[in-house]
């Protein structure tokens, strides 16, 4: 839906609805929140696949990340909404070419936070969980190395 909504922004920018325009920058807005809520989903079910391997039961676990994954960025849109619907509109006013226009947000401030921050707190909780899960494989790695030549002796 990302791709979808990214590839027909454009286009749809050219018709100067406002309203569809702020639409369509609130499903975009969205869609690329929750790309990244899904990837964060994904490192923590690394973690709990390859580190919390034994007794890691989640009861409703698909219906948790469902709602985790979906609803997070549905809580960050409508933060945004709720302090001004303004935020969102057509980003470029070029009279030569209509299709370099583009729904998005607007202000720097709303951007950064929204976007650039929740990317960022994504991208350190999901550097965490790789270190976690590689210091994890390599103690598993050096235990059985010292087996090996516990038994050879």
């Amino acid at each position: 839906m990302l791709n979808m909504v990214f590839l027909t922004n454009s286009w749809l920018s050219s018709f100067n609805q406002p309203g569809l325009c702020i639409t369509v920058a609130v499903l975009l807005h969205y869609f690329l929140l929750a790309a990244f809520t899904w990837m964060c989903l994904e490192s923590v079910h690394f973690y709990l696949s390859l580190v919390k391997v034994f007794n890691v039961y989640v009861p409703k676990y698909i219906l948790k990340c469902c709602i985790a994954g979906w609803g997070i960025p549905a809580i960050v849109i409508t933060i945004v909404l709720i302090i001004n619907k303004d935020f969102y509109g057509n980003g470029s006013h070029s009279e030569s070419n209509p299709f370099s226009n583009f729904c998005w947000i607007q202000e720097n401030t709303v951007f950064y936070i929204s976007v650039v921050a929740y990317v960022f707190l994504v991208f350190l909780t999901n550097t965490a969980m790789f270190i976690t899960v590689l210091l994890q494989i390599h103690s598993m790695k050096s235990r059985t190395q010292e087996r090996s030549r516990f038994w050879k002796r």
